[in-house]
């Protein structure tokens, strides 16, 4: 299968590229960049400043659209109407309504249209649905995910323009903790969300906290932020009879009881995923994260920085 990547930035050049290179059925055909330097790390493999003269190639199976958020809905339905199968980066859009535009374009095109959630794929994350299935924790009751850290660093500065990314921590990192949860639970049914700047004055929020209640009674929360001198990254499952701990979520081990088991994930997480995606195009093989179910992410998202922000004082107005 043929790729076209968008974009040779931190993620192409540190897992996404070296996916596709080790991946036996994949061949790298090709990049589109604005800086021609960049794809002259890759030998025999085509360049070209913009997407437009890059679909003109017939050659082209799938496209892997890792450019800003703000690009992902054009070039995502600009590669579809073009025939090809394409491959987003998280979050899929900077709201719900181009999220379903992507999603009805695949549909009507006939090409896949997967999104880069590769927690869906790591074995603990698996498991952990599994066990849950089995009832190792009782009825599931509530999920609770955090990951705290500091500022994302100068060379992807541009996460930190809210023209250019949508939102902050919200996108970056809760966008893949949210669709943890979903994975795990179902479509979200409600959601609500508070969004601010506790710390940094910049253009999109330091933190972001958000609530989801799912069809089976599951409430989930999920809290991230870019203004924590102390690293955090737990995850855990809260059950009627039990709970299952995936502290770190990004190691490998899961908790559950007294047990412990040892779960790694691929040591390049977006090598599965790719995997899937070629054996989803050539094979029929379900994709791990279809694009009609990644949308969710940005419907919780929408809700979490545009509903309603109220303050106590709008609550003593209403009283009044």
């Amino acid at each position: 299968m043929n790729w076209l990547v968008i974009g040779i930035g931190d993620i192409t050049r540190k897992r996404v590229i070296p996916a596709i290179l080790a991946e036996p059925r994949s061949t790298l055909y090709g990049v589109v960049t604005r800086d021609a330097k960049k794809a002259e790390a890759y030998p025999g493999v085509l360049a070209w400043p913009t997407l437009e003269d890059a679909l003109q190639d017939k050659a082209i199976d799938a496209v892997y659209v890792a450019s800003p958020v703000l690009l992902h809905a054009q070039q995502t339905i600009a590669a579809l109407r073009n025939g090809k199968h394409v491959f987003c980066e998280k979050p899929v859009a900077m709201g719900f309504a181009d999220a379903q535009a992507m999603v009805a374009t695949a549909t009507t095109s006939g090409r896949l249209f997967g999104v880069s959630y590769y927690r869906r794929l790591y074995p603990k994350l698996i498991r952990a649905k599994e066990l849950i299935a089995e009832g190792a924790i009782g009825q599931p009751l509530l999920a609770e995910a955090n990951y705290h850290g500091w500022l994302e660093s100068e060379e992807r500065a541009w996460l930190r323009d809210p023209a250019m990314a949508g939102a902050g921590p919200l996108f970056d990192v809760g966008s893949h903790r949210i669709d943890a949860m979903n994975f795990l639970f179902g479509e979200p049914q409600r959601a609500s969300g508070l969004v601010s700047n506790a710390l940094h004055q910049i253009g999109v929020e330091d933190s972001a906290t958000v609530l989801m209640a799912y069809a089976n009674g599951v409430h989930g929360v999920v809290d991230v932020r870019w203004n924590s001198h102390v690293a955090r990254d737990q995850f855990r499952v809260i059950g009627t009879d039990g709970e299952i701990v995936l502290d770190p979520l990004n190691g490998p081990e899961l908790r559950v009881g007294s047990r412990v088991e040892s779960l790694p994930a691929h040591a390049n997480v977006h090598y599965p995923l790719i995997e899937n995606f070629v054996s989803a195009v050539l094979d029929g093989t379900p994709l791990a994260c279809p694009g009609e179910e990644a949308i969710w992410v940005d419907w919780v998202s929408d809700i979490a920085k545009n509903g309603p922000q109220k303050t106590a004082a709008d609550g003593v107005r209403g009283i009044r």
